[in-house]
């Protein structure tokens, strides 16, 4: 499945010179139709959906470009940039893949490096009590500033919350998060189901559900997932793109466009 040059501008709010720059660069792998005229793959739309993020975030188009030229040299042989992503943070561009975070610019690593035992670093313990006098609160808290040290002491903080508190559906949608990004999709899946058990309108939970569910391959309850996210929160603009690549996946181009016109809609 491919879309138009006007399809796309149209899907994702990007000017068609814009997308042709982007293509002439290299950044996108566009066929030709029967008429020489550019179609567009999912993948390109994930590499011109990352664009049109930068510089709605007021990134000047220079570094925009100059940002995907110098991630395509720092990703491995036969990588792809849709296997990544990419935001602003501030003025400083930052990417994330499954396993790390790094500023594509300098080829710096952000938050490269592990800390053992930083639970009681992190963590105000009153006077004349000790960790163990912590409830679920504390240590959902001590997950929170965990992430970006450890993410095994965040995750052991994250169970510890639950330990005490097994209705905590915060730490059960951070702990599914982490183990996601562990690669453990399936065990993601167990706290995102225990979220909305407790909360059945928490649009994260239903959210990353159906993101662990398209991991695992499965489609149709990944599809659901996202709608009962939408259901929740119609302005959730992620969704709807999700959405879009599933419908794609399936061949249903009619679904796809109408997905990606609403998240354009909400993105505007």
């Amino acid at each position: 499945m491919s879309f138009s040059l006007r399809e796309v501008a149209a899907m994702l709010g990007l000017r068609p010179a814009q997308i042709r720059s982007y293509a002439t660069k290299g950044f996108l792998s566009p066929e030709r139709g029967p008429r020489g005229e550019l179609r567009f793959g999912f993948h390109d739309l994930v590499v011109l959906r990352t664009a049109s993020e930068l510089v709605a975030a007021d990134i000047p188009q220079r570094k925009v470009q100059r940002t995907l030229e110098k991630l395509r040299e720092q990703l491995p042989e036969g990588g792809s940039l849709a296997g990544i992503r990419i935001a602003a943070d501030g003025e400083r561009v930052v990417v994330r893949d499954r396993d790390a975070v790094w500023n594509p610019e300098s080829g710096q690593s952000l938050f490269d490096f592990s800390v053992d035992d930083l639970t009681a670093n992190v963590v105000e313990v009153p006077r004349n009590q000790t960790i163990d006098d912590l409830d679920a609160d504390d240590w959902y808290d001590a997950g929170c500033h965990l992430e970006h040290m450890s993410m095994n002491d965040a995750r052991d903080a994250y169970e510890r919350a639950l330990q005490l508190d097994p209705k905590h559906t915060d730490a059960h949608i951070n702990l599914g998060r982490l183990l996601h990004e562990m690669r453990a999709p399936a065990a993601a899946e167990q706290h995102y189901r225990a979220a909305l058990a407790i909360d059945p309108h928490h649009p994260i939970a239903a959210f990353n559900l159906g993101v662990a569910l398209e991991d695992l391959g499965r489609t149709r309850e990944a599809i659901d997932a996202y709608e009962q996210a939408i259901a929740i929160d119609p302005h959730n603009a992620d969704a709807h793109y999700n959405l879009a690549g599933l419908y794609e996946k399936r061949g249903d181009k009619a679904e796809a466009v109408r997905e990606l016109k609403e998240y354009a809609r909400l993105r505007a």
